[in-house]
Formats: structure tokens, C-alpha cells, sequence
């Protein structure tokens, strides 16, 4: 039962970080750039969620509207941060995303105050049953809303006109674009779509643990990295099996390794053994959704 209970957990924590670490991968699978400001978004929607959620007198459309707000951010990054360096080598986009992370942090800091913040009354906490575990109704809503918008993703790559050229300009770009497929519109739909989904996540966080601060997205911008690694560079399935994966490994870790090894260390420790034993990652190609 309590193997259960902390896989449960694990699954909980494996899908925000999901959530977060796939659109690193759209964004790495479409660009070859690693988005460290994604982490600066994910803390930038959990604040604008737990603000607008008061603000409008619903958590469901702070939710909502804090997503949009991000993904639209996301897509005034990419132009003005990343479009005009695209030639350059890679490290200079590296860089520049660094700083703008870094700017972020600074920036939450300034705005909403150092020591964070929450929600007056903790939303979604009354428990649950469901089979013989007691959730709370927030962690009830992670799960199914993950699944949720990643089966809507799954649909949206394989049937819509913009997700089969968001795929076909990753395979080759220049087919892509051959047949009529806009290489700038395809970048910001992924901005857009990989930035609501960080803010989401962010979200859900604020809502697990009421509380957002400025430097929450500190530990998810390496966690994420070691995830895409994990999952196989650029790909989608990968990088959730990974994030559940570590989850699931960080849940049993706090239990049975919480003396030998801080359970935010789990994720490189993870990381070195899959680049021992299966350099590739978790996923059968490294490219893909």
C-alpha cells in the first residue's frame, strides 16, 4: 500500500514536471536551442494564477488567462530574444536564455516581493477517495488535466494542418517550407504552445503547495534539462516517460535515500546512470512526438 501511495505521488510530481519539460522539448526539437528562461515562464504563471485567480474570482479562469498571458510572452520572446540570433552558434542563444532567466527571477522579485506568495484560502484542498487513497481534489486535477492536454497535443500533432507542419519543419525544415509551410509561424505557435503549458504547470504548482516565490523556478530549470536528456534529445514521448519516471524516483527517494541524498539531486544521479547505460535516453529515436 504505501508502494502504491508513493508511486501515486510520484506520478503527481512527474506530471508537472511534464508538463514544463515538454515544451523545453518543442522548443529544443524545433529550434536546437535549450530555453532555460522556459523555467522564468513556469514561475511567471504560477504568480499571474494565483493574482488573476483573485482578481477574477476564479481559479479556472486564472488558470486560463495566466496561460494565455504566458504563451502570448512566450511568443514576444522568441522574437525578440531568439529570431535575431538564430544564425549564431548555439551558446549565444544559451546565454542570452540565462540571463533573461535570470532577469525573470529579478523581475518577480521586484514586482510581487521577496517572501512570495498565496492564496487566502487554499483552493481545491478538500480530500478525496478513489479506491482506497485519499487525494486532494488539486492533485485529482493534475493528474486528469495532464492527461488531458497531452492526448489534446497528441491530436493536435497528427490531425491539424499546424501541428503536421510544426512536425514536418523538426524532420526538415526546408521541405517544410517548400510546400508552403511558414517557418516563423510554425516557431510561435511552439513558443506559444510550450510557454501555456509551463504556465499551467506553474499554476498547478501554486495550487499543490499554495505558495509561489520568485525563485521557484530555480530547481525545475535543471530538473528539466536532465529530463530532455533523459527522454531522448527532442522527443516528446520520451521526455514524459522521463518526467513520470523521476517522479515516481524522487517519490521513493524521499523515503528510503532522504540521508544519503537530497531528493533535488535524484534527477542528476538519474541522469548519470541512464548516460552509463543507455546514452540514448529513454525514448527509441531522438527526434519525434
Amino acid at each position: 500500500m504505501v508502494a502504491l501511495e508513493l508511486t501515486l505521488q510520484g506520478l503527481i510530481n512527474g506530471s508537472t514536471y511534464a508538463l514544463i519539460a515538454v515544451g523545453l522539448t518543442l522548443v529544443y526539437g524545433l529550434l536546437r536551442i535549450l530555453h532555460v528562461a522556459h523555467a522564468g515562464l513556469f514561475a511567471l504563471g504560477a504568480y499571474l494564477t494565483v493574482s488573476l485567480s483573485q482578481a477574477l474570482g476564479s481559479l479556472a479562469a486564472g488558470l486560463a488567462t495566466a496561460a494565455l498571458l504566458v504563451g502570448l510572452a512566450g511568443v514576444v520572446i522568441y522574437r525578440l530574444l531568439y529570431e535575431p540570433i538564430l544564425a549564431k552558434p548555439p551558446f549565444v542563444a544559451l546565454v542570452a536564455s540565462i540571463g533573461l532567466f535570470i532577469l525573470m527571477q529579478e523581475s518577480l522579485r521586484i514586482v510581487f516581493g521577496p517572501y512570495g506568495l498565496s492564496f487566502p484560502v487554499q483552493p481545491l484542498a478538500a480530500p478525496v477517495q478513489l479506491g482506497g487513497f485519499t487525494l486532494r481534489q488539486s492533485e485529482l486535477l493534475t493528474l486528469a488535466s495532464t492527461a488531458v492536454l497531452f492526448g489534446a497535443l497528441a491530436l493536435f500533432a497528427r490531425y491539424t494542418r499546424a501541428g503536421v507542419g510544426m512536425r514536418a519543419t523538426v524532420s526538415d525544415p526546408e521541405v517544410a517550407w517548400s510546400f508552403g509551410v511558414s517557418p516563423r509561424r510554425t516557431r510561435d505557435l511552439c513558443f506559444f504552445i510550450a510557454s501555456m503549458m509551463a504556465a499551467y504547470a506553474g499554476g498547478l504548482v501554486a495550487v499543490l503547495n499554495n505558495l509561489v516565490e520568485p525563485t521557484m523556478g530555480a530547481i525545475p530549470s535543471y530538473k528539466m534539462l536532465a529530463i530532455i536528456v533523459l527522454g531522448g534529445l527532442g522527443s516528446v514521448l520520451g521526455t514524459v516517460l522521463a518526467s513520470l519516471a523521476l517522479g515516481v524516483v524522487e517519490a521513493f527517494g524521499t523515503i528510503h535515500l532522504d540521508k544519503l541524498v537530497d531528493r533535488d539531486a535524484i534527477a542528476f544521479l538519474a541522469l548519470i546512470a541512464v548516460l552509463v547505460l543507455r546514452p540514448q535516453g529513454l525514448a527509441l529515436k531522438a527526434r519525434g512526438a
